[in-house]
């Protein structure tokens, strides 16, 4: 099984941790993250994971996430790609998703993805028969 996380689902470790759905969003990002790095789960991201996460103000968020990222990742669309995707972005966010969240939905479909995992209520809102969007929690009670 093949999952995208966007960078909202990757920083969510780092966010306040006293809201319960935020905790619980963590926690179920972590084991996500176990199952990639023992090989339960593939791993796709796009050069906007990167980007963004360079953006982070958190240098030992971002250390963590790119090295994560570098190190699991299997598949993954490069910005030379973005003028092929363009069609797909336009179309995901002619319904209302952020023009860089369609970005990185069109690229985990792109990469042939089962799973858009995200913690973006705008990007949960959103449903296609191209990939299954849900948050970190929702994936976790997924029977793999």
């Amino acid at each position: 099984m093949k999952i995208y996380l966007d960078n909202c689902c990757y920083g969510r470790p780092y966010d306040d941790q006293t809201q319960v759905r935020i905790s619980l969003e963590s926690q179920s990002k972590l084991a996500i993250q176990q199952l990639v790095t023992v090989g339960h789960l593939e791993l796709a991201a796009s050069f906007l994971n990167i980007y963004e996460n360079e953006g982070r103000k958190d240098e030992n968020a971002k250390k963590h996430i790119a090295e994560f990222i570098h190190d699991n990742v299997i598949d993954y669309v490069d910005e030379s790609e973005k003028d092929e995707m363009q069609p797909l972005v336009d179309e995901i966010a002619s319904t209302g998703v952020k023009p860089i969240d369609a970005t990185h939905v069109a690229a985990a479909i792109r990469c042939r993805c089962d799973y858009f995992i995200t913690t973006d209520d705008r990007i949960l809102k959103y449903r296609t028969d191209r990939i299954k969007i849900v948050n970190p929690a929702q994936f976790m009670t997924i029977e793999r």
